[in-house]
């Protein structure tokens, strides 16, 4: 695997342990957080150039850190933070197409 990969997989998990670490203390709500990302997202997938030029395979790649970050933050309700894996797999499970896909 390149190396990377292996860092912003590390990256991730770090963003997910502080924002656990900001709800706990009461800084923010998980809902916070939340919307915070969904805002991300909708910047990122309203970008002339995301819907333009990458196809929807890099479109995925560009909003992954934020669909694992929505998950794992999700997750702290539980009080139970899945693996880098299993995170990445559910990313993958609860993508739905763009709408230039349908």
């Amino acid at each position: 695997m390149n190396t990377a990969n292996l860092q912003l997989e590390g990256l991730y998990l770090a963003i997910a342990s502080i924002n656990n670490v900001l709800v706990s203390k009461g800084i923010l709500t998980t809902e916070e957080i939340n919307t915070a990302l969904r805002r991300a997202e909708a910047n990122a997938t309203a970008d002339d150039h995301i819907i333009d030029d990458m196809s929807p395979a890099n479109r995925d790649a560009v909003c992954f850190p934020i669909r694992f970050l929505q998950l794992a933050n999700a997750s702290m309700l539980d009080g139970n933070t899945p693996s880098f894996s299993d995170l990445a797999r559910m990313v993958a499970q609860a993508k739905e197409p763009y709408n230039d896909q349908m």
